[in-house]
């Protein structure tokens, strides 16, 4: 590959623009889920189902229920998508309040990181 498709890659890739939200692992056995905020989604949902596969979760709820009731207990959805403008800018603030509100609206919710 030549330096200039290199440089192109790379430039394509600072300034993409990623999914960002609050996305949510819901247990239908028992009802109980567990909101996380994700500055890219794909990546977030990918992350936290490679931990619970390999018994590393730091939640140990969710990965106690995981290894109860099995992957397909488990509903994995995006609650809420954050609309912005820059990807370069940081956005971490607006994603807690984000799932603060989405908190507030599931009584069964409860933070993925305690």
């Amino acid at each position: 590959m030549d330096m200039k498709r290199k440089l192109e890659l790379l430039e394509a890739w600072e300034n993409r623009h990623p999914e960002m939200g609050v996305i949510s692992f819901r247990c239908s056995a028992t009802d109980e889920m567990f909101l996380a905020t994700a500055t890219d989604i794909p990546a977030k949902f990918n992350r936290i189902r490679f931990q619970l596969s390999a018994g590393n979760c730091p939640n140990k709820r969710l990965q106690e229920l995981w290894e109860q009731y099995g992957e397909d207990a488990f509903e994995l959805q995006v609650v809420k998508r954050l609309e912005y403008d820059d990807p370069k800018e940081n956005h971490q603030e607006e994603l807690e309040t984000l799932c603060e509100l989405c908190l507030l609206e599931n009584p069964n919710a409860r933070r993925f990181w305690k």
